[in-house]
Formats: structure tokens, sequence, C-alpha cells
């Protein structure tokens, strides 16, 4: 069995459902973006150095105080199917599974912390926990960043920092990413509003895989588009301390001002997915979100006692198409997939309610 069949057995530490302000920041999430000084962009780099680049930092990655607790998994030995649960599980971009030629990730068991060689740039190191924990995070990814930093000499330009493939990283290299779930905002119509005023921050709002993905399920990430010019604990302490809470903030109200005054449409969301979930004899993995996000809000409001985050949690991972044919050991058709993720929801709510009745 492989490392990538025992990931899909626990649920995601960005799904742990844990950390403060849980009930609306799914995740927060640290990206930094190194390259090696000896070797060019990999957009310039020939085949050769591409595997000698994943040779150099895989070897560094190992030495370091990382390499006890991670596994690597070489994408070009990774099956399509095994790529896409890694994406699926946010451990990599879907660029990076997607991509061609030599290529990894290094991962720890906990899935805190990732490491992709070869994606757009050189290296990019991620740790992520659940909830709003920058301040850690931070402290984390920096030990992480500067243990490997005393073996390879990163490239660096004294007056503009990190030297990275996409001008936007040039700088910190800091990319800070908080994964939140606003379906109240949603359902009162005030969601463009906020969009508009991230835009405003020069914020990027992405959905639930982020660049290039649509919002489902009304879960959004909201990420720094500019590093240059600003320090890491700059761009950190404005996202931890103002932009993330005043955004929560809105969508916590919005949800106490439908308890009161809205209570049966509230109510009527909440039931409906629960009934769709018990009945639906083909579901797709859109509306899978769609429907258990209502369901997350609706435990999160104290208003529906028939399920806890965690099953919630654990069938917002498993319902996605790669978990979803890895948990039956076979390919299956998108219609294959609609019936079965119908029939696992069903069997998964069964469960649930015999072990709590």
């Amino acid at each position: 069995m492989s490392k990538i069949d025992d990931l899909t057995k626990q649920t995601g530490e960005w799904l742990r459902g844990e950390g403060p302000m849980s009930e609306v920041v799914i995740s927060s999430r640290i990206r930094l973006a190194r390259n090696l000084k000896a070797y060019p962009f990999l957009s310039r780099a020939d085949e050769s150095q591409h595997r000698r680049i994943y040779r150099e930092l895989s070897d560094s990655i190992a030495n370091s105080p990382l390499g006890d607790d991670i596994f690597f998994a070489d994408f070009e030995t990774l099956s399509e199917l095994d790529r896409q649960v890694l994406v699926e599980r946010h451990l990599v971009s879907r660029q990076h599974a997607e991509g061609e030629g030599t290529r990894g990730v290094a991962v720890s068991p906990n899935e805190r912390r990732a490491l992709m060689v070869n994606e757009e740039d050189h290296l990019r190191i991620q740790v992520l926990r659940s909830g709003l924990q920058l301040d850690a995070l931070w402290d984390e990814i920096r030990e992480i960043d500067t243990g490997i930093e005393k073996q390879l000499e990163y490239a660096y330009h004294e007056r503009y920092g990190y030297l990275t493939a996409c001008p936007t990283n040039v700088g910190t290299g800091l990319r800070v990413s908080v994964m939140l779930h606003l379906p109240a905002l949603k359902l009162v119509k005030e969601i463009d509003r906020v969009f508009r005023a991230a835009q405003d921050m020069k914020l990027a709002v992405r959905g639930i895989y982020g660049e290039g993905t649509e919002a489902v399920g009304d879960f959004y990430q909201v990420s720094n588009q500019i590093t240059l010019g600003r320090t890491e604990e700059e761009i950190i302490e404005e996202f931890g301390k103002t932009i993330i809470p005043k955004m929560v903030e809105y969508e916590l109200k919005v949800r106490d001002a439908m308890a009161k005054e809205r209570t049966y449409q509230l109510d009527d969301k909440v039931w409906r997915a629960y009934g769709t979930m018990n009945n639906a004899r083909a579901m797709s993995s859109d509306e899978a979100l769609f429907l258990l996000s209502h369901l997350r809000m609706g435990v999160a409001m104290g208003r529906f006692k028939d399920l806890d985050v965690h099953t919630i949690n654990r069938l917002l991972l498993q319902t996605q198409p790669a978990h979803l044919q890895k948990i039956h050991h076979e390919t299956l058709t998108g219609e294959q997939r609609s019936i079965t993720r119908a029939e696992f929801v069903r069997a998964r709510l069964r469960e649930y309610q015999a072990r709590n009745n």
C-alpha cells in the first residue's frame, strides 16, 4: 500500500475543524517561492537541469530536520489519480500535478508541511493548519526555509529580494492564503461586496482549489497578490489581525441576523440539504460541496445536531473525484462517480445515525 493510500484514510489538516475562528476559517496557509542561484528559472532550464535541481533539493530536504518526518512522491512514477489526490488534499497545486518532467513533492505525514520541487519555481515550501494560525505558520516555515538555505544558495538580489519566476512573487516570495466558508454572505447576496473590497485591497479571491478554480460550496481562498516592498511580518500582520477577522466578523454578523430574522429560510436550507443527501441517487462533486456547505453552516450555528463537523469535513474530501475512486479501488466514469458518490454519502449518513441513536 502506498503513502498516498494512507493519506486517504485520514482527514486532511485543512479540514480538522480546529483552531481560532474555525467556524468560518477552514484553514490558513503560507507558501514561500524559492529558486537556486546556480540554475536558471525552470522555463529556461533543460531537462537535465530539472533533474539536477530535483536531486539537489531532494537531498537537501532529506538532510534537513524535516528528513525523518516526510515522504517523497516522485510525479514521474505517480499515477494521475494519485497526483489528483494530492491536489484535492491541498498538498500540491493543480499546475504541479498536471505538469511534465522531473518534479515531485515532499509531504509530512500529518500533512502540515509540503515542499513542491520543480513547480513554477525550483522550490515551493508550504505549511498549512486549520483555523487562523498565521503567526505559528510563519515561525514554522521560517525554520524550514532557513534549514534549506544553510545547504543551498537561493537566487537573491540586494534590492529586489528573492527572485522568482512570476514577477508578483519577487521580494519576499511569500503567499498567505486563508480558506473561508462564507455561506451566509452568499445567501443574502453580500458576497460580491466582499469581493470588491478584497480587490480594492489588492487581494486575490479564488475557489477551493486556488488559481483558475471557481468558488463551489461557498468556500473561498483569499490571498495576497503583492510581495515586493513589504516585509513578511507586515503582510502576515495585516492578514491575521485586520483583513481576515473583519471578513469573519461580517459572516458571523449575517449568520446571527439570519437566525433571528430568517429562521425558517435558514432551517429550510440546512434541512433540505440533509434531505437531499439522504435520498439522492446521483450527485456531482460540486453538488456535494454545495449541500455539505449548508450542513456545515447549520452545525456551526447550533441549528443542526444530526451530524458533526468532523463527519462533514471527511465527506468534503471523500466525495471528491480522486478520493472517491481511491476508496472504491477502481476508475469510474463521471456518471459512475455521481451514482457511487450518492450511495457513499447515504451509507456514511446511515453509519453516523446508527452510532449516535
